[in-house]
């Protein structure tokens, strides 16, 4: 493309002068009337290159250029026109063919193009400056939008109105001059509501239903003010893109202008699809209010949830003769068929309304109405709309669908057929959403807290499922699904450790190299330690309690007693506590009997052991020291450091002295030290024997 060469006159042999005209996309895109003027106003420029007249060319370049860029806008409104055409609107069509008429008029006022055409002459003003052209690209006037010409419209009829019925007063004139000032009086009335339109200001025309009503804000009246610009300083690209409506102000509602425009406005009706969708909905609540729920505009949707909700409210003061004879179970039906219409609609504030409606049904009408089948197809028809709205991006709508859906889980009907917690307990799995996986876990951590985690295997609340579904969302791909997961994980180990335990990967320093089975593992020991303490404080209160009990009963026999208390398992501590004395004393008999038999058997020396009383002719220390390790019934090996002490002593030693006690724990039921790895074995029947079967005889004896 470079190395080409610029066009050349073949006449004068000159570079040829570029025309936008050549352009393909200019005939593709400009409108066809802008497009004629255009190519009238590019032969105008040639014939001013020729004699000379440069203020005139450049006039007409800019007014060709501005020309370009508002015929490019009235092409686009001729493809909006076409379009309504094909679907059958023929009303937006009128507006758009209006639009297309005021704007392409306004355009060519501003831009004086009758006047730069020179059509009824020269006209020496185009050889002089003026504001419009003074700087670069001239200015367009804002383009109207589709309430404008409905509100133009209806004026025009307005005044079409008055004009007739001022004809018809006149009973003197003739049908011509009748005809005449009908037309004289319209034609006016047209041309001044148009450009009174097109005149204000595009931030005090009504863009929405909503903001017609509403009050100007004062940031806007002071808009104007903030900047303003020299008329005669050139203007850039940048000072255009800036003072470019944003998109918010620019859209242009084609319904609610109508709506706007004709206060007679009546709804759509209902095809003959809908009608035998919405044929039980007709018969309950009656055709107006289906109509509302089916329209197209979303303040006629607000306003039949509105008045859906008053009627379950038992609020409707105007009632039907076919409302009044409908049963609960119908009616519910019939909302049931409009909600779920509702819920799936795109407008926030339909949502939410119909959001409100849906509690509405099943927290102040089901209760006591409607059967039990009737609420269980409700909620199998409303439910899964609500839980896709619940993995929605936006936080206001997935945060209002799970504050429904908890809502319908509180209802006491629901509750008892168990219908939303199996929804929820599901299992969640790599694939899922990561805002819908959360959703379902948060809520269903909302129900464990509120409802407690239930025995009935059909309720979806039993440990079992709540531990599948919290053991697939810790392997969720997304942390946020994790940490919820973990959280009713931990709920579920307060009730039943062992299937949660047994459900994850065995404790070990290789499982334990994961960060998230490290995390859960730490809390699980919390948890055990919290139990633990609570069973010793348990402890001691029954030690208390037997300890008062003899006290009250000085007769019996301490024999009795005794036995009793050793048969007690919870006396642990006051028994390490004997043992220990026992060992001190056993040392200080060894070293007293070491001196008794150097006293009193020097003619014969024995080495005697101190604690089985076994006895050995010599001097020898290291038959001693054999009979201590390997023969002595007495005395043990600590498994860990290997030192020698009584076996009574084992279990104090091994969660008191030892260099490894941490890694030993007291086993709650038969009070032995047990290493924490074969802790779950230990607690088997054929292992651990606990010594809690004795407790009923001992409260008898209390009782007694």
């Amino acid at each position: 493309m470079n190395g080409e060469a610029p066009p050349v006159d073949t006449a004068t042999g000159e570079l040829a002068l570029a025309s936008i005209c050549d352009d393909l996309l200019f005939s593709m895109y400009v409108e066809e009337s802008v497009v004629h003027h255009i190519r009238e106003l590019e032969q105008r420029k040639l014939r001013a290159v020729t004699t000379e007249r440069f203020e005139y060319a450049r006039k007409l370049k800019l007014c060709m250029t501005a020309l370009r860029t508002a015929g490019e806008r009235l092409g686009r409104y001729a493809l909006a026109k076409r379009q309504a055409v094909q679907q059958e609107d023929f009303g937006a069509a009128k507006l758009r063919k209006e639009q297309i008429e005021m704007y392409r008029a306004c355009v060519l006022k501003q831009l004086q193009v009758q006047q730069l055409l020179e059509t009824e002459g020269y006209q020496s003003a185009n050889d002089l400056s003026c504001d419009i052209y003074a700087g670069g690209k001239p200015s367009l006037p804002p383009a109207p939008s589709l309430q404008d010409v409905a509100q133009a419209l209806a004026e025009l009829s307005l005044g079409s109105k008055c004009a007739s019925s001022s004809t018809q007063d006149d009973k003197s004139s003739t049908d011509g001059c009748s005809n005449d000032s009908v037309i004289a009086a319209v034609a006016p009335t047209a041309a001044a509501a148009a450009l009174h339109l097109l005149a204000k200001s595009h931030d005090e025309l009504p863009q929405s239903p909503r903001l017609h009503r509403a009050s100007p804000s004062p940031m806007s009246s002071r808009q104007g003010s903030l900047r303003r610009r020299n008329k005669s300083a050139p203007r850039n690209s940048y000072d255009d893109y800036e003072e470019r409506t944003i998109p918010t102000l620019r859209q242009e509602c084609q319904g609610n202008a109508l709506l706007e425009a004709d206060p007679n406005r009546s709804r759509s009706r209902l095809n003959d699809r809908e009608r035998r969708q919405a044929a039980l909905p007709i018969l309950v609540f009656g055709s107006e209010l289906v109509e509302q729920f089916y329209s197209r505009q979303f303040q006629d949707r607000e306003d039949g949830l509105v008045r859906l909700r008053n009627f379950l409210k038992e609020q409707e003061l105007q009632l039907n003769n076919n409302e009044q004879v409908a049963s609960p179970n119908k009616v519910a039906r019939s909302a049931a068929l409009l909600l779920h219409r509702a819920v799936r609609d795109a407008v926030y504030s339909v949502f939410n309304q119909a959001t409100e409606t849906v509690r509405v049904l099943f927290l102040e009408y089901v209760p006591g109405r409607v059967s039990p089948s009737e609420v269980a197809r409700c909620v199998d028809r409303l439910l899964p709309e609500l839980l896709a709205k619940s993995g929605d991006p936006s936080a206001r709508l997935h945060t209002l669908a799970q504050h429904t859906i908890l809502s319908i889980a509180a209802c006491p009907a629901v509750a008892e057929q168990h219908l939303v917690a199996p929804a929820l307990s599901r299992t969640v799995g790599s694939g899922t959403h990561q805002r819908l996986a959360m959703s379902r876990l948060q809520m269903l951590e909302q129900l464990v807290n509120t409802q407690g985690i239930s025995t009935d295997k059909h309720s979806g609340m039993t440990c079992r499922a709540l531990s599948d579904c919290g053991c697939s969302g810790i392997h969720h791909p997304a942390e946020t699904v994790r940490k919820v997961a973990e959280r009713i994980l931990l709920l579920v180990y307060k009730v039943n450790p062992r299937l949660v335990r047994k459900q994850l990967p065995p404790d070990d320093d290789i499982t334990r190299r994961n960060l998230l089975y490290r995390q859960l593992f730490t809390e699980f020991d919390k948890f055990d330690l919290q139990r633990k303490q609570e069973l010793l404080v348990e402890g001691n209160t029954f030690n208390n309690l037997t300890e008062d009990t003899q006290f009250l009963h000085p007769t019996s026999s301490s024999k009795s007693a005794h036995a009793l208390a050793t048969a007690s398992c919870n006396g642990k501590q006051q028994y390490n506590e004997q043992l220990k004395r026992s060992m001190l004393s056993a040392s200080n008999s060894r070293k007293g009997s070491a001196s008794n038999s150097e006293s009193t058997e020097e003619n014969t020396p024995k080495i005697r052991c101190p604690f089985c009383e076994w006895s050995c002719p010599g001097v020898d220390t290291s038959q001693l020291d054999r009979h201590y390790w390997k023969t002595c019934p007495f005395l043990t090996k600590c498994p860990q450091c290997s030192q020698v002490l009584e076996v009574a002593a084992l279990n104090y030693h091994l969660t008191s002295e030892c260099e490894a006690k941490e890694s030993y724990v007291v086993c709650t039921r038969c009070t032995e030290s047990v290493h924490k790895q074969l802790y779950e074995l230990h607690q088997m029947e054929d292992y651990c024997r606990g010594s809690f079967n004795c407790l009923p005889t001992f409260r008898l004896f209390i009782i007694k």
